[in-house]
């Protein structure tokens, strides 16, 4: 993939985070530069469901504009802690040591970046009103399927079947890196 190797400075001081916390599990860089390049594109209130250490929301971030808002919930309590001191000193920037569920009466969002998971938690159904008519929903994680039905671990990828084929979104899947992909999905 051809990008900069320069990380924007609040991305870098995320990932210095999450390597004091030990934390390991965070937003790839090809991922983080396609959040930013859609952030740019955003204005209101945009939020991630699972914060990790931010690194997810660094990358959203950098490429705010304006008097854009981000909302971002942790779970774990040592995880938003950290993340938290990235941002202390960001009004744009609001970190919560909360399931994503407290952001349900937040909305609705212009852009909602997640992790792949299970549909039921994160299924087309769980989350389309929280999203802006005109809205982005991004989805990470999902590993590159070339056939359809989609296919992952020898069954029917049924979340990225619900969120290739509702109605209420356009949606793609992009190739974000040979062995990872990303859903971007528009409310219509």
């Amino acid at each position: 993939m051809s990008a900069p190797p320069d990380l924007p400075d609040v991305v870098a001081r995320a990932f210095d985070v999450s390597r004091k916390a030990g934390y390991v599990s965070f937003c790839r860089n090809e991922t983080g530069r396609l959040l930013a390049t859609l952030a740019a594109t955003r204005a209101g209130t945009m939020a991630e469901f699972g914060t990790g250490c931010g690194v997810g929301t660094a990358w959203l971030r950098s490429g705010v504009r304006g008097d854009a808002r981000i909302l971002t919930a942790e779970l774990d309590e040592r995880l938003a802690d950290a993340a938290a001191e990235i941002f202390v000193d960001d009004p744009q920037v609001e970190v919560l040591s909360a399931d994503w569920s407290t952001l349900l009466d937040k909305g609705p969002f212009s852009l909602l970046f997640l992790d792949s998971g299970e549909p039921t938690e994160v299924g087309v159904d769980s989350v389309a009103d929280l999203v802006e008519e005109g809205g982005i929903v991004v989805l990470d994680d999902f590993t590159p399927c070339e056939m359809w039905p989609p296919i992952a671990y020898g069954r029917v990828d049924t979340l990225r079947e619900q969120w290739l084929t509702d109605d209420r979104f356009t949606a793609v899947e992009v190739m974000v890196a040979p062995d990872a992909s990303t859903i971007v999905a528009t409310r219509r």
